[in-house]
């Protein structure tokens, strides 16, 4: 059952399970929920109580939230301040686990409300400013087929680019994938979830980059090796740890993972979540007790 929160500008629709300490499930753009369909049950059986969040505007979040930067956007910042109402309303802190844009989106709830946010978890992030990698577009076909598709899905505003561009983000698929696909399509045939979608393009990572250095809480930042977003996976998932305080951050690479290795691999980021959640959270406690 759908629950809400209800939030100043709007509300978010969510899935509530489990008892236990608070993770906060955040999905990327043009997508939903149920992008975390796979890891919400071993998170549930570690002794977690999960919120499953759909982003401001997408699945079955309201529409038209104004955001930060003034115009009709959904950046970083925008999803930040929703990922920390949802927090409050569920008493805190939380740790965050958030995916591409919602990857960034961590980061600065973590700067801005350190006492509400015990860790993060960036999986396929979102997080640094960007940069065309020219050369790569030429060696790299993985690379290249990815750019092209979510270059031509946000110029042509198209659905079947969309859906092209998650085909190759998925290297392997979910035995579901199908089933879930048309779930994400009947939604995103809707006008109205469209152009919530295309609001995410309008913004750029700058605010999480800048933020990277005054986070204070450990960081997890897991991407996969086929992942298509980037010419190189493993040198941008290490770049954000770098750009961490240092000893805050680690990197766990997914084998054959691409863009989606929560869904595409469970079972193995659920292996690599759950110790850094049982450690990220005996730590915190002995802070506050200390």
């Amino acid at each position: 059952m759908t629950e809400y929160v209800t939030l100043e500008h709007g509300r978010l629709a969510c899935d509530v399970v489990g008892e236990g300490p608070l993770v906060v499930l955040s999905h990327g753009m043009g997508t939903m929920r149920q992008d975390f369909r796979h890891l919400v049950g071993p998170l549930v059986a570690a002794g977690y109580r999960v919120v499953n969040v759909d982003m401001r505007g997408h699945g079955e979040s309201s529409l038209d939230w104004p955001s930060v930067t003034g115009k009709a956007a959904i950046s970083r910042t925008d999803v930040a301040q929703d990922l920390l109402g949802v927090i409050r309303y569920f008493g805190g802190p939380a740790v965050i686990v958030g995916h591409s844009l919602s990857g960034g989106s961590a980061t600065i709830a973590a700067a801005q409300a350190p006492e509400m946010v015990t860790a993060i978890v960036e999986i396929a992030p979102f997080t640094l400013t960007q940069s065309l990698s020219a050369g790569s577009l030429f060696t790299n076909r993985r690379y290249r087929r990815g750019l092209v598709r979510l270059a031509l899905t946000t110029m042509m505003k198209s659905l079947p680019w969309w859906l092209r561009y998650l085909d190759i983000a998925y290297p392997t698929k979910p035995a579901d994938q199908d089933r879930y696909l048309a779930e994400l399509e009947s939604v995103l045939r809707r006008p109205e979830r469209w152009e919530e979608f295309m609001k995410t393009g309008r913004t750029t990572p700058a605010d999480a980059h800048a933020r990277l250095a005054d986070v204070r809480c450990p960081a997890l930042v897991i991407m996969g090796s086929a992942d298509s977003d980037w010419a190189d996976p493993e040198a941008e998932a290490k770049a954000i740890v770098a750009g961490l305080p240092d000893g805050l951050g680690r990197v766990v690479m997914i084998h054959d993972g691409g863009h989606y290795p929560h869904a595409q691999f469970p079972e193995y980021v659920a292996a690599q979540v759950i110790p850094f959640l049982e450690r990220s959270m005996a730590g915190g406690r002995a802070g506050r007790a200390g």
